[in-house]
């Protein structure tokens, strides 16, 4: 405990998920926060629950304005920002190339992009006057490889904001500010629901689903949860990963480090006798 020690962070995507468990760990770690989300009801639970060194701001990620007024509601309240974590997102359309629809694409654009951009955009200034500051951006492994992804557009999204976050990282790391992402891997949230089109409550409740279906796709024997991307967030936060800059950490139990150990070998048994039988 205290590795955020007299630290002030603001959240995107408070509300569930990665968002909300990184809020609860960052305050255990005795950082201040600012957490935001389109969820009133939801937020303002999380902030009480949190108490006096967390406050909710409503926010649509999108409009510039209202990034803005939450990135400048840190600085009025808590005196500074030491870190932004830039975790709100959503699906995206699903699908092949010849189905996409424009309007479809550039919502998802501007909420998993132009969300980030704008975040970046408005803390600079004032981790610049700092001359220190720490920005995550949430990317996914599905940016650094296709087929990832239930959507190619959420896909190509992730990959522009993995790609932005080291190019943003090159400016600001010059005044002492570190730019980096984490890309989750199979993590059991509530995200693949929402994809194939269930309701926000439905789809929050298939976590327990999604954790027995993902516990075998990678090495590691379990699925990830939420709680494994908010503590690589929290290093990034802290002053343990200050020589750490333009990086991005995936969390995914090798799931993107090759072919799992064992379904190899079955393949090298099934391939042997296949050999046996031709040679019989």
């Amino acid at each position: 405990m205290g590795r955020l020690d007299g630290k002030v962070a603001v959240i995107t995507g408070a509300t569930s998920g990665i968002g909300l468990h990184t809020a609860e760990i960052f305050v255990a770690e005795g950082a201040k926060i600012v957490i935001a989300g389109r969820r009133a009801p939801e937020g303002e639970a999380l902030a009480r629950k949190l108490g006096a060194n967390c406050i909710f701001r409503q926010t649509d990620v999108t409009v510039e304005e209202q990034m803005k007024a939450l990135i400048a509601l840190s600085v009025e309240k808590f005196g500074r920002i030491d870190c932004l974590f830039n975790n709100a997102g959503g699906p995206a359309q699903t699908g092949g190339i010849e189905g996409l629809e424009v309007e479809r694409f550039d919502a998802a654009m501007a909420t998993l992009v132009r969300s980030v951009m704008l975040g970046m955009k408005h803390a600079a200034p004032h981790m610049r006057k700092q001359g220190a500051g720490s920005i995550i951006n949430n990317g996914s492994i599905a940016g650094r490889l296709a087929g990832f992804s239930s959507s190619m557009v959420y896909s190509a999204a992730k990959a522009a904001v993995i790609h932005l976050t080291k190019c943003v990282a090159m400016e600001l790391g010059e005044a002492n500010v570190r730019v980096n992402s984490i890309s989750p891997g199979a993590i059991a949230t509530g995200i693949i629901g929402k994809a194939l089109g269930l309701p926000v409550e439905a789809a929050e409740k298939t976590t327990s689903v999604m954790r027995e279906i993902y516990k075998s796709v990678q090495p590691i024997p379990r699925a990830g949860l939420s709680e494994d991307i908010a503590h690589a967030a929290v290093f990034l936060a802290s002053d343990e990963s200050s020589f750490i800059n333009g990086h991005d950490l995936v969390v995914d139990g090798a799931m993107t480090g090759g072919r799992n150990w064992s379904q190899q070998q079955q393949g090298y048994v099934t391939l042997k006798k296949a050999f046996d039988q031709g040679a019989g």
